[in-house]
């Protein structure tokens, strides 16, 4: 029978839309510095031509949420037999999801 496993955080608060160009290609410019930067010639935007970028950036709407609450829940096989877990890591392992085997090889906490 197969298992899900999953990790997730919901963040509640309250919600500003931001629909500035400034902010919005400043928000686009860091996300892509932060995904790109593990990459051996990362990609910037100055990269691609300009009225490309300006196109797309007045397609994107910028958010931000003043936090109030943050909901974790995990769901990594904690009601298998140790048996169970380690077939299910295998499985990750053959399937590249290494961080899934991460989080299930972490010790658990409290909060599990």
């Amino acid at each position: 029978m197969p298992t899900w496993n999953y990790e997730a955080v919901h963040a509640h608060g309250r919600l500003r839309i931001i629909d500035e160009e400034k902010f919005v290609r400043g928000l686009v410019g860091r996300l892509t510095r932060e995904h790109e930067r593990s990459e051996a010639a990362p990609w910037r935007m100055s990269d691609a031509p300009r009225d490309f970028i300006d196109q797309l950036l007045a397609q994107i709407v910028g958010i931000e949420i003043e936090l109030t609450r943050l909901e974790g829940k995990r769901k990594l096989s904690q009601n298998k037999d140790a048996r169970d877990r380690e077939g299910v890591i295998h499985a990750l392992r053959e399937k590249h999801e290494h961080g899934m085997v991460a989080a299930m090889e972490r010790p658990a906490s409290s909060s599990d």
